[in-house]
């Protein structure tokens, strides 16, 4: 897998507008969306209670792509990877984050290390047999009490599904669901899970994104975001 990405380290962002061009859309669209999202979690988790400071950790960043829309998101921000040509890109955009290479099925990282540990469109990723392995690496690597989210495409909305067929790099991507994805949380032995769709409406406005909330049970939105606690 690390091979796979690495080849892609320098062309992410072209590939990726490649792939959605057809929505009139830009790929920061969606990053500032779920940038969003990221950082309202930390206020509806009150990660921030009592003062404290709040330590992220970006499983699977690649090039660090997101990192830029969570600046001052969090008192500490890390990243980790299997593609080290992506994180060296990644350190080179983003030297206000730290990052480290992962590989063999473990993140480098001590247990309860973080508050908030987050997968943005990378589980689809990670060989099926390996899905539980990845949640319960997540699990270890959060305090009790800390948030684990995943970020995925929505494999009903047909324009997700579009753009992923579309896309070099996903050509094995093996689409999930909110159900598959809280039925993981559960037998890596997270609690009190929720699910929300976003990105329905081509807008950031707050109207639209007040809509999007309303509507964030039904599977609409191109992607989803699946919240539970350590």
């Amino acid at each position: 897998m690390s091979e796979h990405f690495d080849s892609y380290n320098t062309s992410y962002r072209d590939v990726v507008e490649g792939s959605i061009r057809f929505s009139g859309l830009q790929h920061d669209f969606f990053l500032a969306a779920k940038a969003d999202l990221l950082r309202r979690l930390v206020v509806e988790r009150h990660l921030r209670a009592g003062g404290a400071e709040v330590r992220a950790l970006d499983v699977g960043c690649g090039i660090g792509a997101l990192h830029p829309y969570l600046e001052g998101a969090f008192d500490r921000l890390e990243g980790c990877d299997v593609s080290r040509d992506s994180l060296a890109r990644a350190a080179r955009d983003n030297p206000h984050v730290g990052y480290r290479a992962c590989a063999h099925g473990s993140l480098p990282y001590e247990s309860g290390a973080f508050d908030l540990a987050f997968a943005s469109c990378v589980v689809h990723h990670v060989p099926p047999t390996s899905w539980l392995n990845f949640f319960r690496e997540m699990r270890r690597v959060l305090r009790w009490g800390g948030v684990a989210c995943i970020i995925e495409h929505n494999p009903y909305n047909p324009l997700t599904r579009m753009a992923v067929l579309r896309c070099p790099f996903d050509k094995d991507a093996v689409l999930l669901g909110t159900r598959k994805v809280a039925s993981l949380f559960r037998e890596a032995d997270f609690r009190n899970i929720r699910s929300e769709h976003f990105l329905l409406l081509p807008s950031a406005r707050p109207f639209a994104r007040k809509v999007e909330r309303a509507l964030a049970a039904l599977p609409l939105g191109a992607q989803y975001a699946c919240v539970a606690y350590a």
